[in-house]
């Protein structure tokens, strides 16, 4: 059953949930090509590391698992990785992230998240993809102020240039789908986190300081909340989405249209754990595994960030039988082992 979708490609391979879905899917026995260009945005030892495991789960057999060292603005090989392994589903997971960084350093998010994205698209039309699937974000709500998030609710209001490019993202992937009939399935994650996560995020950054007995900055006066996500229950959903490619919605409504469907066969999915964590408890739950106290220095909020974030998932669950399975407390227990592991 599982080689009707070999080869899968991955793009963001060595990223934190790219290299978990690797992991996944060659545990399923399904062939993997993977590509990253292993950029200094943070640590390449980090992601040298992921790259190893996905090796070991692979026993470094050429046959499930290939990687390429190659950036998605680098049209030309792009285009040869495609042409060489011919691949069924594509994954796009790379990006430039962060939210603040794209306030200092846009064109690195123009360069990436579009003309790369770009690339990305016009190899799966030109390669006849039978699925794609690629990452969007919850940032893509902006100033929305109702909670929790659902597909429907309007997303022009944009407050950091990182969630316009995945904005864009998705009106990008709207057109090929109907240009080409590309099936296009949108993601829209809410702040994943767990093992092997990226040290720019608040887990690894809070953990750090919470050990070092250093001060934590705390935004909004600690009245921030997330829908904290654990990176098992994220790539199960993608795992999902593989065998289920987007189809045109019969009953779309011209008069009316729903935004997260389409007479296209592209389709947006919230993926989250659908409740929203004070940062305040995220923080005292951490404390408790780290066994170590966090100095805190409550700040004003910062330009770009929202002040909470909450999931509706109920058109995933519709969709694939979605279902977040981990508890905060769970995933934050799986997290503080694998940081106390891996950096003392």
């Amino acid at each position: 059953m599982n080689q009707e979708i070999s080869p899968v490609l991955i793009t963001g391979a060595a990223g934190f949930i790219g290299s978990a879905l690797a992991i996944k899917l060659i545990k399923e026995k399904i062939s993997v090509v993977g590509i990253d260009n292993i950029n200094s945005y943070y640590d390449k030892n980090l992601k040298n590391k992921r790259l190893e495991n996905i090796n070991k789960v692979a026993n470094y057999e050429k046959k499930i698992w290939k990687f390429y060292k190659v950036s998605l603005e680098d049209e030309e090989n792009i285009e040869k990785v495609f042409l060489t392994n011919k691949p069924k589903v594509v994954i796009n997971l790379a990006a430039q992230a962060g939210v603040r960084y794209s306030l200092d350093n846009p064109k690195s998010y123009i360069q990436s998240n579009l003309v790369g994205f770009a690339n990305i698209l016009e190899a799966c039309r030109n390669h006849k993809v039978e699925n794609l699937i690629y990452a969007s974000s919850s940032s893509v709500y902006g100033g929305n102020k109702e909670l929790p998030y659902k597909e429907i609710s309007s997303v022009n209001h944009p407050i950091s240039l990182y969630a316009a490019t995945k904005k864009s993202n998705e009106l990008m992937a709207h057109c090929y789908s109907y240009l080409y009939d590309i099936p296009i399935t949108g993601l829209r994650f809410f702040t994943v986190y767990g093992p092997w996560g990226r040290p720019d995020m608040a887990p690894i950054i809070f953990a750090k300081a919470i050990i070092n007995k250093e001060p934590i900055n705390v935004f909004n006066f600690g009245k921030m909340k997330r829908d904290f996500t654990y990176v098992d229950d994220i790539v199960e959903g993608i795992y999902r989405c593989c065998y289920k490619p987007a189809t045109p919605d019969e009953k779309f409504d011209y008069l009316n249209p729903n935004q997260s469907t389409s007479f296209a066969p592209h389709r947006v999915f919230n993926i989250g754990n659908s409740e929203s964590i004070e940062l305040l408890k995220f923080i005292e739950i951490l404390e408790n595994e780290l066994n170590s106290k966090a100095i805190k220095i409550m700040k004003p909020l910062q330009p770009g960030d929202v002040i909470a974030t909450e999931a509706d998932t109920q058109l995933l669950q519709n969709w694939i039988q979605y279902y977040p399975k981990t508890p905060i407390e769970i995933g934050l227990k799986k997290f503080a082992k694998w940081f106390l592991d891996f950096y003392y």
